[in-house]
């Protein structure tokens, strides 16, 4: 399936914008003074916020299972994105540099090692479709997963997503390669997509492998579409923009409903 860049850059411009989440950013951020321009393909939202854990009023797609083709068909390209971002080559080197760490709490250890698999649901069972896309211009990354999974499991790891900011808000974790970081979790409210979904932003500030200072900005966003879920992490060492994150969940959830009642008709 083809999807034209100007259709996706309306669906984009109707993407909800969240000032305070930005405002927050920016002030963590400190004196990292960086550009916040955003991609080629993605358009500046309207600045209205919506609660990441309100459910949509969209009425769901049918329970039948998409084939990993369908799955495919409703992935977000870099076609999506526009400039900087560019089919990946691999792994980001930051990954295992900051994110292969350990906590004391349960909840946070756990919530690092799900940023390390980029799987808060687990390996697929069936079907599943994955995208890998690198900003070229400051090495962050974003895996895009759209897999089918029980929808009562998948309520379950929300629900647990959504009390991170409270459980996790500020802890240490230590990095296997380069020692102690000190770690946040925030919400990252997302649009009203589909039909159950939750967001966290999670920075951490420590050392690289190679002992240089490093400040780690990690999104995760995770997306109930009927039976399937879309599962996005999104992060890097430089800028790293709600807008793109928020953009990405509201595209990919409209064209897997999309998928999803175009698989129906031909049944």
């Amino acid at each position: 399936m083809t999807h034209a860049p100007a259709a996706a850059r309306t669906l984009l411009a109707a993407v909800l914008s969240v000032t305070a989440l930005l405002t927050a950013v920016a002030c963590m951020a400190g004196d990292r003074d960086v550009p916040r321009a955003l991609p080629a393909g993605v358009s500046e939202p309207p600045s209205v916020s919506a609660p990441a854990a309100s459910p949509a009023a969209r009425p769901s797609p049918s329970a039948q299972a998409l084939s990993e083709e369908q799955l495919r068909a409703a992935l977000i390209t870099e076609t999506d994105l526009g400039e900087p971002w560019t089919a990946s080559r691999g792994a980001a080197t930051w990954r295992d540099g900051m994110l292969k760490a350990k906590a004391e709490n349960a909840d946070c250890h756990r919530l690092l090692d799900v940023l390390y698999t980029e799987e808060p649901f687990g390996p697929p069972a069936g079907p599943s479709a994955t995208a890998l896309l690198d900003d070229a211009s400051n090495d962050s990354q974003l895996r895009y997963q759209v897999a089918a999974y029980p929808s009562a499991d998948v309520d379950r790891v929300l629900d647990w997503m959504r009390t991170l900011p409270e459980k996790c808000e500020r802890f240490e974790a230590t990095a296997t390669r380069a020692g102690a970081r000190l770690v946040e979790v925030m919400e990252l409210p997302l649009p009203e997509a589909g039909d159950a979904r939750a967001g966290l932003l999670l920075t951490m500030t420590g050392e690289a492998s190679g002992g240089v200072p490093a400040y780690l900005t990690v999104h995760l966003a995770a997306v109930r579409v009927g039976e399937d879920t879309i599962t996005l992490t999104h992060g890097g060492l430089g800028p790293v923009l709600p807008e793109v994150t928020q953009a990405m969940t509201q595209l990919g959830a409209d064209r897997l409903a999309d998928v999803g009642r175009q698989a129906r008709v031909r049944v």
